[in-house]
């Protein structure tokens, strides 16, 4: 495999760049910095909110773009690139679909907060993991601030019990299955594809000049732009299929892996 030619890497978070245990490992930032002296550019793609994204990747924050909510913000340092926040007039129907699904965990997401109810303090809890800045309110039918996403978590399975009935929506919105617990339902022109096809064209980048990391179904556009595509082993099978390459899962670094193959070539 001839990498000669890249000069972008791409990467999902959870499920691809965080181990199980949701850290980013020592041997990534060392790489980083060995490919960004030499000329290669990071981008960081995720369903996470922004604010989460800088949290797990402090040590680096000020030198990579951020494309957070699943495309619907991108930022980099103090400046945002793009934003694609729901159709408002469509937000109270999906809020509605998601309240009316038993055992579902609804998140309006914005810009610079998300905002949740506080019935379970069992969601609350994971929620921290994914949301560093949120806060809990009544009712979210209340809510302001302009919503870039409704995420919707379930216990068990997002595919199984929110997927199906959020699923005739696809026609007009994006419904992505973005983890085995979270649905994302978002504008149409919210998803990573997008939302890095405006990042190549910004920076001028070619698809044989990409590389791709990604691990779930929020991650197939983005995959698709890239020569240069690899689905971790503990991939969905939709990723596997789309994919051009494979390798190790998050819990054997595969990230890492190709991109010490990477280092070496360049």
């Amino acid at each position: 495999m001839d990498l000669r030619n890249i000069r972008m890497v791409v990467t999902d978070m959870d499920g691809t760049l965080l181990d199980p245990d949701h850290r980013v490992s020592d041997r990534f930032f060392e790489l980083f910095h060995e490919l960004r002296g030499k000329g290669i550019r990071f981008v960081a793609a995720s369903g996470r909110q922004y604010n989460s994204m800088v949290d797990k990747l402090e040590r680096i924050a000020d030198d990579i773009l951020f494309i957070a909510e699943n495309g619907a913000l991108v930022r980099e340092g103090d400046q945002t690139l793009l934003s694609t926040p729901l159709p408002g007039e469509r937000l109270q129907e999906i809020m509605a679909r998601a309240m009316r699904i038993e055992n579902a965990h609804p998140v309006l997401c914005a810009a610079n907060n998300a905002y949740v109810r506080g019935n379970s303090e069992a969601f609350l809890r994971v929620l921290g993991e994914y949301y560093s800045e949120f806060s809990v309110v009544d009712r979210l039918e209340t809510v302001e601030d302009p919503a870039l996403k409704v995420a919707i978590y379930h216990f068990e399975s997002s595919e199984k019990f929110i997927y199906p009935p959020m699923q005739d929506l696809e026609s007009e919105l994006q419904v992505k299955v973005s983890g085995s617990n979270w649905v994302d339902v978002s504008h149409p022109d919210a998803h990573k594809g997008f939302a890095l096809s405006r990042v190549m064209r910004d920076a001028g980048i070619t698809s044989d000049q990409l590389m791709v990391f990604g691990d779930y179904n929020n991650d197939l556009e983005m995959l698709e732009l890239s020569e240069f595509s690899f689905a971790m082993a503990n991939s969905h099978p939709n990723v596997l299929a789309k994919a051009r390459f494979r390798t190790g899962s998050n819990s054997e670094q595969g990230v890492e892996k190709i991109l010490e193959k990477l280092a070496r070539q360049l």
